[in-house]
């Protein structure tokens, strides 16, 4: 089995921290955005993965790929690295890991965490798409469905027709036959809006060629593509497997739950939570902190902040309010 991850793009929506991070590098209450989804893999498929195929931008380069193959190393998977020259769309991301399209293959664009408490299993089918019903169906691309069959897809519909969300995980069961189908798209100049090839175009031709594509229903999909959205998630997650933090380890100070608290970390005569991520070796004193994201490294001294977002070996002091500031930053207030 092998998993393809296109990561490409900037995440210019979460600057400024992903001038120095590619966004599905960024922590979530302690782990990268990338390798929670490969955890979810691991827990919830009835099958191993064995390869982990990275679909990386050209100017990336070995502080971003060593992080990644560390990761891979950690869940017994090799990492292989491709590069997206310019970004043409969703089929053409994919397109640039034909090489390794082959086999039993998942593909998982890394904008969104997404959990599920059953484990999937992918049968016999030739294709499985994740899917999360959802309020307002006109703002994603659907699934339209007859029982737990998949008849076709609509970007964006009007119109209501389905209110099954497609989330960007999709398997294939022939990843050479799934290739083909994307050749077919790029040979055939099939661009979409914004002159990008859609893989919703090579999934269309596959149910046409008479494929049978099962659902795999979500019970979480939560975005990072935004700030406001990768501090909401952080939010929820801290939440959900953080419930109690030992005051004794930071004298004077009030911890208030859900907080995650990463190793390495000194905190004195502060208030912290709730709804906050630190991460390792941070030193926060005289503060108080609620709703926000502080990464490794920083120094935040006599500050009040929330609904703010902190980057690595930042210094913030005398700070008052909501500040979102990138790595390697100092921020004093006289």
């Amino acid at each position: 089995m092998k998993l393809i991850i296109p990561m490409a793009g900037r995440g210019t929506r979460v600057r400024p921290h992903s001038h120095t991070v590619p966004k599905p590098l960024l922590p979530v209450a302690g782990t990268m955005i990338v390798e929670r989804i490969v955890e979810t893999f691991n827990r919830t498929l009835d099958r191993d993965i064995n390869e982990i195929v990275y679909i990386l931008g050209p100017d990336f380069g070995e502080d971003i790929k060593q992080p990644l193959r560390d990761m891979s190393k950690r869940h017994n998977a090799k990492a292989i690295f491709e590069v997206q020259e310019e970004a043409l769309g969703t089929a053409h991301a994919v397109a640039c890991a034909k090489e390794h399209l082959d086999g039993e293959v998942i593909i998982a664009f890394a904008d969104t965490i997404f959990d599920s408490d059953k484990a999937f299993d992918l049968g016999d089918a030739d294709s499985v798409i994740w899917l999360k019903k959802v309020e307002d169906p006109s703002r994603f691309g659907v699934a339209t469905h007859e029982g737990d069959t998949i008849t076709g897809f609509v970007e964006k519909p009007k119109e209501f027709i389905s209110d099954l969300a497609i989330i960007g995980v999709y398997y294939f069961k022939d990843g050479g036959y799934f290739k083909k189908q994307i050749e077919w798209v790029i040979d055939n100049d099939m661009k979409g809006p914004g002159g990008e090839y859609f893989l919703t175009d090579a999934l269309d031709k596959m149910i046409k060629d008479g494929k049978i594509f099962k659902t795999a229903t979500v019970d979480e999909w939560l975005d990072c593509g935004t700030l406001p959205a990768w501090l909401e998630t952080t939010g929820i997650i801290t939440e959900k497997e953080f419930d109690g933090v030992d005051e004794d380890k930071y004298p004077g100070s009030t911890i208030i739950p859900p907080v995650y608290i990463g190793e390495g970390v000194q905190i004195k005569n502060s208030t912290i939570g709730p709804k906050v991520s630190i991460e390792n070796d941070t030193v926060i004193e005289d503060s108080k902190i609620e709703n926000t994201i502080i990464r490794d490294h920083s120094e935040i001294n006599a500050s009040e902040i929330s609904g703010s977002t902190v980057g690595a070996f930042t210094t913030l002091k005398n700070v008052k309010g909501k500040v979102d500031v990138g790595d390697h930053s100092n921020l004093e207030i006289d």
